[in-house]
Order: structure tokens, then C-alpha cells, then sequence
């Protein structure tokens, strides 16, 4: 048997491994039904509470004008039948983002606003953290049972808390999170948006997180919903005051304090923010990418040939096989492409996208490979975690989990 027909029988049975034996990943069925219980997951039981705990909402926002005017009005319209209210961290903006909210508030009516500042953030901490930090302390004077958590460019469906906190009442959930579907109305997000949700399932299996005896920990920072007495007993935000991948290291946190964890796809939530051009999305990804590895060259040496192997091998080793007349490596390497595809298939559903870009994906992932190269490549220019004027790099995010859970500030 050839080289490429090992590479390629290799990527084969990594696949096989992947589609049975890591939490069935590409199933996309961890939602929140419009009753408020998780499907397969949270418990049936008082599925619409009678007593509804008081929320406030935080929202970290940095240069957040050109969203706010999509997503702040569907903050303030929530169908809540608790006390509940929005507080907005105006992160040393410059493009007017507490002065528009505050408009915002007046001409939308609705829960009430408090805009707030922190100033510059103090050494040791990240700004979205540093952001949190006096939101969350704001936030905690008004005695709430519950925090949330959000981003300033995620919009919510008129029931999204009420949904939110049914589910964290429903089994006793210490933090509900939701990744939020991102926009996929150009093509380079159709190309890459799909397979960046697809690629966290992949090392954060959500059944796994879900699970009574769970095998992974991992948020989604765009939409976490968190009960006060858990944050404090965990330490959050103080506790993970560094991370440029905030929302995993704040799952862990809680995770260690004893909290119990659901994460799961959103259907009523909703990433407003714009990434026209593979530009964009390059750099949202190459920000965090190298802290996930923890900023280590071997792991970015083994990632970059588990790349390699799994995704780039199957489309190679069958194109080849068939040109040199090997059929060993391309019987394998068609194999593990379609297999590839096919788990790939679900994601594609879920974001309305056709079916036939499912063997697109191998260019993707050579793209993240990219992505991935050039964060390390970064972060030794000291360039690491750049975003919106302000740039991270050292053990900044060491704590953190995956490719880029940030699309935001």
C-alpha cells in the first residue's frame, strides 16, 4: 500500500472515530424550544415558573454604533414577566455608543437603561473583562437572582430571556448559554461562519457539556445567562480577569465552583455584526487562535498536521488516487470526504445554507490552518489579540478554549 493510501485510510478512521466517538458533534439538536426546555437535555419540570426571579442584563459594548441601533431595541422590548433591566458598559468608545444607547432608550421605551464607564482598564485585565466587571457590580446592587450576560451585537426575539430563564429554572442551571446564529449573508460568511460553530462542536461537543457527568466545559459569550450567587462563588469576573477567550474560561470557573452547565444553538438569538470580506473574519479568528493552543509551538505544530491529516488528505489522496491509478488511496480518501460532508451537513441546515457546499469544507479548514499560523505568527510580533485598538498577548487567554469565541468586544 502506498503513502497516501496510509495518509488517507488514516483520515478514514479518524473520521469514523470523529462521527461516532465524540459526542455526535455535528448533530445540531441542543437547542431551546419555544416552551423554554431544552430538547433532550433540561428536565420537563416547571417548564413555565410561576415566580420569575429578577434580571439584569450587562452589556459590555466598545465602538458598537453601527450595531446598537439592531440589537439594543430588542433588549429593551423582552416579553418579561420578572423585573428586569438593561445595563450598557460604554467601553471607552469613541464613535458615541453610550450616547447612542441612551437615544436609543428614550425614542424605544421599554425595560429601563443605565449606561455606565468604567475608564481604561486596569493593569491585568482584558477590556471586555474589565467591562463586565463593573457592569456585573452594578448589576449585583439590584439584588437580581439572575445575570445576563450579552453582547452588543447579538439581537434577541421578544421571549429570549423568558425562554432563558425557564430553562435555568427548569433543571436547576447555574449558566444557560446559547451560541448565537451568526450572520451568513455574504459568501465569505457562507463559507466560513458555518464551519466555525462547526469546528467549536467538534472540540466542545455539547452533549458533553450537557451531560449529568459532563467531559467538556465551554460558553458561548454572546448569550449567557447566570445565576448571581454562582457568579460570585466563582469568582467571576475577578477570577479570569486575563482571558481573551472569556467565555470558555468563564464556564470552567463556574464549572469548579460546582455549577452546573447547558450550552447549547440558538434559534432566537442573533449576531447582527457584518463580515463582508474574508478580511474581517480573518482577523476575528487569528485574535484568539494561538491562545487556545495556549501559545505553544508544539500544540501548533499538532494542530496544523491534525489539519492536515483530517481535513486536507481526503480531497488530495482521492484526486490523486484517481489521476495516478492508486485505488487504495482513493477508495479511502473518497471515503473520509464524504463522511467529512456528511457531518457537515446538519450545520448547513441550521444556517439555511444548500447541501452542495458541504465538500467545500476541506478549503475551509485550510483556511482556519491559515488562520491559526498567522495568530502565533501575531502574537510574535506582538500583535497578539488585536481588537478594536487594543491588543493582547502573553498568558493573556491561556484559560481560554477554542478557535475564536469572540465576535465582539
Amino acid at each position: 500500500m502506498s503513502i497516501l493510501a496510509w495518509f488517507a485510510s488514516a483520515s478514514l478512521v479518524v473520521w469514523v472515530w470523529l462521527l461516532l466517538g465524540q459526542g455526535f458533534f455535528w448533530r445540531t439538536d441542543q437547542r431551546l424550544p419555544r416552551g423554554g426546555r431544552a430538547r433532550r437535555v433540561l428536565s420537563p419540570a416547571r417548564v413555565d415558573p410561576e415566580g420569575w426571579p429578577g434580571v439584569v442584563v450587562v452589556v459590555p459594548a466598545r465602538d458598537e454604533a453601527e450595531v446598537l441601533p439592531l440589537s439594543l431595541p430588542s433588549l429593551l422590548a423582552q416579553d418579561y414577566p420578572g423585573r428586569a433591566e438593561v445595563v450598557l458598559v460604554d467601553d471607552g468608545s469613541t464613535d458615541g455608543t453610550g450616547r447612542l444607547a441612551a437615544g436609543l432608550a428614550a425614542r424605544h421605551g421599554g425595560l429601563p437603561l443605565t449606561v455606565a464607564s468604567p475608564g481604561e482598564p486596569a493593569p491585568g485585565w482584558t477590556g471586555k473583562l474589565w467591562a463586565l466587571r463593573h457592569g456585573m457590580a452594578l448589576a449585583r446592587a439590584r439584588g437580581p437572582e439572575f445575570l445576563l450576560l450579552t453582547d452588543a451585537d447579538i439581537a434577541h426575539e421578544p421571549d429570549s430571556l423568558r425562554r432563558l430563564v425557564a430553562a435555568a429554572l427548569g433543571d436547576d442551571r447555574d449558566l444557560v448559554s446559547q451560541m448565537a446564529r451568526l450572520r451568513v449573508a455574504g459568501g465569505w460568511e457562507r463559507l466560513v461562519v458555518p464551519a466555525f460553530v462547526y469546528f467549536f462542536a467538534q472540540l466542545y461537543p455539547f452533549r458533553w457539556i450537557n451531560a449529568d457527568r459532563p467531559r467538556a466545559t465551554a460558553a458561548a459569550g454572546g448569550c449567557v445567562l447566570l445565576r448571581t450567587e454562582t457568579a460570585v462563588a466563582a469568582g467571576v469576573p475577578d477570577a479570569i480577569r486575563t482571558a481573551v477567550i472569556d467565555d470558555v474560561a468563564l464556564a470552567r470557573a463556574v464549572r469548579a465552583a460546582g455549577g452546573r452547565i447547558w450550552l447549547g444553538l440558538a434559534e432566537r438569538v442573533d449576531s447582527v455584526r457584518p463580515y463582508p470580506g474574508l478580511g474581517e473574519l480573518w482577523r476575528m479568528v487569528a485574535r484568539s487562535a494561538y491562545a487556545q493552543l495556549r501559545y505553544s509551538p508544539p500544540l501548533l505544530l499538532g494542530t496544523v498536521a491534525g489539519l492536515a491529516l483530517v481535513y486536507l488528505v481526503p480531497p488530495v489522496a482521492l484526486t490523486a488516487g484517481v489521476v495516478s491509478g492508486d485505488a487504495r488511496a482513493a477508495w479511502a480518501g473518497g471515503a473520509a470526504w464524504a463522511v467529512m460532508a456528511g457531518t457537515y451537513l446538519p450545520m448547513l441546515r441550521y444556517y439555511r445554507l444548500p447541501p452542495w457546499t458541504a465538500p467545500l469544507l476541506p478549503f475551509t479548514a485550510f483556511l482556519y490552518l491559515l488562520m491559526t499560523v498567522d495568530s502565533a505568527v501575531r502574537h510574535y510580533r506582538g500583535r497578539g489579540g488585536a481588537w478594536k485598538g487594543r491588543f493582547y498577548s502573553g498568558s493573556a487567554g491561556a484559560g481560554g478554549g477554542e478557535f475564536a469565541s469572540r465576535h465582539g468586544e
